[in-house]
Formats: C-alpha cells, sequence, structure tokens
C-alpha cells in the first residue's frame, strides 16, 4: 500500500507521510528569522527576487494579524495568504467578542489549530509552510512563536525557519545572548541570514516591534549600513587570527 498518497492514513512505523512532504515544500522557502531581545523582538526574512516588471508590494513575507501581532512564514505563499486571512478574521472576531485584543499565545495557538485540523481529515492536504509569530501583550514582554504544518506551536528565545534554517539555528545557538538590546538583536538577525543569502544585504528584509508594540521596517540602506559594519567586524576577526596564527607558528621550538 502506498502510504504517502493518504493523509489520514499512518504508515506501519508510524509516519504520516504527506506531512513530512509539507515540511519539505517549508524547507524550500526562503529563510525566516526570528530573535527576542530585552524589550524588542526582530523578524528578519530573505525576500525572493522580484521580476523587473513585477511589483514587490505584492510580494511579502512578513504580515500583520492585529496592531500587535505579525507573522513571517517560509513555504507557500498561497498557503500563507489563506492562513493569514483565516487569522485576521480570528483577531477581528475576538476584538468583537470579547472586546479585548488576542494576545500572541492565543492567535498562535488557533493558527496551529488550523494547520492541525488539515492534517486529520481525508480530502484536504497540510498546509506548506511553517510561521514565527511575534508581538507584545499588555504586560509589554515580546513574545516569540513558532508553528510547524504538523500543528506543533513552541515559544523560542531565537528560530529559524525554511531553506538553510538548521545552519541558521546553529548560528543563533552559538551568538545568541539573553537580555541583547534592540541594535544587538537586530545586528544578529541580519548576520545569522547572511550566513545563507547569496545575494547579500539587498535580498534582506527586515522588521522589529519594541515595547510599544507598533511594527517598524528597517530600510534597505540602514540594513545595508549593518551588513558592511558586519562584512569589516568578519574581515578583521580573520586579520586578527590570521596574526594569532603566523606568531604561534614562528616561534622556535626549545632545545634541552
Amino acid at each position: 500500500m502506498s502510504y504517502d498518497r493518504a493523509l489520514t492514513v499512518f504508515s506501519p512505523d508510524g509516519h504520516l507521510f504527506q506531512v513530512e512532504y509539507a515540511l519539505e515544500a517549508v524547507k524550500r522557502g526562503t529563510c525566516a528569522v526570528g530573535v527576542r531581545g530585552k524589550d524588542v523582538v526582530v523578524l528578519g526574512v530573505e525576500k525572493k527576487t522580484v521580476l523587473k516588471l513585477q511589483d514587490p508590494r505584492t510580494v511579502r513575507k512578513v504580515s500583520m494579524l492585529d496592531d500587535h501581532v505579525c507573522l513571517a512564514f517560509a513555504g507557500l505563499y498561497a498557503d500563507a495568504r489563506v492562513l493569514i486571512n483565516k487569522a485576521r478574521i480570528e483577531c477581528q472576531s475576538h476584538r468583537l467578542t470579547v472586546e479585548d485584543p488576542v494576545t500572541v499565545e492565543y492567535i498562535t495557538q488557533y493558527i496551529a489549530g488550523v494547520q492541525q485540523r488539515y492534517t486529520q481529515s481525508g480530502g484536504v492536504r497540510p498546509f506548506g509552510i511553517s510561521t514565527l509569530i511575534i508581538g507584545f501583550d499588555v504586560d509589554r514582554v515580546p513574545k516569540l512563536y513558532q508553528t510547524e504544518p504538523s500543528g506543533i506551536f513552541s515559544a523560542w528565545k531565537a528560530a529559524a525557519i525554511g531553506k538553510s534554517s538548521k545552519t541558521v539555528r546553529e548560528f543563533l545557538e552559538k551568538n545568541y545572548k539573553e537580555e541583547m538590546s534592540k541594535e544587538e538583536a537586530i545586528k544578529l538577525t541580519i548576520k545569522s541570514l547572511l550566513e545563507v543569502v547569496q545575494t547579500g544585504a539587498k535580498n534582506i528584509e527586515i522588521a522589529y516591534m519594541d515595547q510599544d508594540a507598533v511594527l517598524k521596517q528597517l530600510d534597505s540602506d540602514e540594513v545595508e549600513r549593518i551588513s558592511k559594519e558586519i562584512e569589516k567586524e568578519k574581515e578583521a576577526e580573520a586579520e586578527k587570527n590570521k596574526k594569532a596564527g603566523g606568531s604561534s607558528s614562528g616561534v622556535a621550538p626549545m632545545q634541552e
């Protein structure tokens, strides 16, 4: 029996192949990174190269769900559009019913719930996207969550999804520090994306939210400036290591 043809049938070793294939679709999408600082949370995404006659405003990987909640995704654009619209309707419905905005965890649970429902019934397929969700609640503490096509969701200090996400995650594990300032969090986000984005700063988009819970975009000139700063630091570090290596190799062995 072809266990990968039916969404609702487990293989003998406990796999749902269609869900695993959805994860593969995510890995083919461009990279997205989220980093949480002391009082800021940053999203960085690799932009797809826009065709010469295409309007770049219509190709966005960062979307607002509510005034204080923002989402970035990796995977299929069409699937993301449907899921984002469902999440926006839920945000407005919650305001209308409860007369309070959604919490970041609530809307993350809702999105993960929708993704999970599409793994459990026939005639549908899983959403081929993973999401990073950022925002602030009334406690003014930055939040960062990740959801997957299987319906799993979890909170993170720093996370990466999409192409080469494993490489970026390992970089973040080595370089993440607690209680980072806004500048440090933005710099780490750009630095981590530069590890995998071949075309450099021109294809990197950065958005951040601080305690006023308003999403702000970093303009391309600022991203370029920080990227050049990072390159200079790398060159200085390489030169320093080269000199250290040269001086240690030049020491004559002691004679008895």
